[in-house]
């Protein structure tokens, strides 16, 4: 099987901000001292800085964001993945503005603030980003580092 060649910085970062645009759901890694790592799919709203999620606030997800405040995301394939390294804000009630909330219901086909439970929403910032396709895009594949786009 032969590689694509691997793509220059500013492409990686372009090819990455359309995951964040276009992807419906990320993989979220979350842990704690009882449970340990904990791995799940959520729906998300990429808001330009960072990103939104709900999950039920009883949850494993919940109670782990909740208490730890750090978080792993993993968006994409496999081969043609984006790794991210975030922190987590809890966003107080009633959570985001009704048009941030809007379109989060809008893209993700769910509508958190309709549940009976609560689904508070959370805000994940990115500190780390790596994205990568093959070995060959292994080397380049920091995007950001301490919540700072590289160059």
């Amino acid at each position: 099987m032969s590689q694509a060649p691997p793509r220059e910085h500013d492409q990686r970062v372009k090819d990455t901000l359309a995951k964040f645009e276009n992807e419906i759901d990320l993989w979220v890694a979350s842990s704690d001292a009882t449970h340990g790592p904990y791995l799940i799919p959520l729906s998300f709203f990429w808001d330009g800085a960072g990103f939104l999620v709900s999950t039920p606030r009883n949850s494993v997800t919940g109670r782990n964001l909740l208490a730890n405040g750090r978080v792993r995301l993993g968006v994409g394939q496999v081969r043609d993945v984006v790794m991210v390294d975030g922190v987590v804000r809890a966003l107080p009630a009633p959570g985001p503005t009704k048009a941030v909330g809007d379109a989060f219901a809008a893209k993700a086909g769910f509508d958190p603030r309709a549940q009976k439970e609560p689904y508070p929403f959370f805000h994940i910032r990115p500190q780390r980003i790596q994205a990568w396709r093959e070995v060959n895009e292994i080397a380049g594949r920091d995007l950001m580092r301490d919540g700072a786009w590289l160059p």
